[in-house]
This record gives structure tokens, sequence and C-alpha cells, in this order.
């Protein structure tokens, strides 16, 4: 990608950020969606807007939202934007942030499973083993601690 369009990509992900985030009226956009990046074509004919989805349940639905709305968003890009020729916007799901909260929901029950093991160990132990007897620590049936 050449310089010009890393520029003109850093500028759409703002802007169609601030789109997204005023609100649109189509009533499929639901969650959060958050502009994750944008690649801009090198003859800037197209960007290809890669947008993250929570909760990730409604992330198909606000797909087919964001697609009908392109056309809206990317004129509203073009009135607040200083680019002569907006491209089209082409959107795309980040699914690794769904990866990403998969993976932490499995760490979490393995450390959830691991502690419940380990306190059913400790309440498994023997508790006259753990008692501390008198004979080792050296004390008479007297109680004074004087060998005898």
């Amino acid at each position: 990608m050449s310089q010009r369009a890393d520029r003109i990509s850093a500028l759409l992900r703002e802007a169609i950020q601030n789109v997204i985030s005023r609100g649109l009226s189509d009533p499929r956009i639901r969650g959060m969606v958050t502009v994750v990046k944008v690649k801009t074509a090198d003859d800037l004919s197209r960007a290809t807007v890669t947008v993250s989805v929570m909760p990730f349940e409604h992330s198909e639905l606000t797909m087919h939202g964001l697609k009908a709305a392109s056309a809206h968003i990317r004129r509203q890009v073009g009135s607040s934007t200083a680019i002569r020729r907006v491209p089209q916007f082409v959107f795309k799901l980040d699914t690794s942030s769904a990866r990403q909260a998969k993976v932490l929901d499995a760490l979490a029950k393995v450390a959830r499973e691991r502690e419940e093991s380990a306190a059913k160990d400790a309440n498994n132990e023997d508790p006259e083993s753990s008692a501390i007897d008198e004979r080792d620590i050296g004390l008479e049936e007297s109680g004074r601690g004087e060998p005898g």
C-alpha cells in the first residue's frame, strides 16, 4: 500500500467510526460497532472496512445493515472530509475479537476447575496427619516442656 493510501485509510477509519457512532437509522445495526481497520486500494477505488460487533450475536444482522447503509455512510464521509473522490466501501466482519473472547472464556473455565480441584484436595486431607503431636516437639505429658 502506498503512503497516500495509508493516510487516506486512517482518515476514512476515523470518519466512518464517527458516522457509525452518531447512529444510523437502520434498526438492524445494533450493539457496539467498532471500525478496526480500513484498507484502501492503491487506486483509491475501494476501501475494505473491517468492523467488530459486540455482542457477537448481533454481528450477522449488523453486517447486513452496514452493507445496506454503505452509500449513506459514503456520502456522510464525503461531506465531512476533504477527499475529492470517496472510495466504495466493502464491509467485513472482524472475528478475531470473538475468537479472543472464546479463548478467554476457556482459560477462565480451566482456572475455575483448578481452583475447585485444589479446594477439593485441601478438604480431603487427613486431619489427624496435619495435627501436631506433642511427642514430635519433645514435650512430656507433664506439659512443662522439659525433657524427662
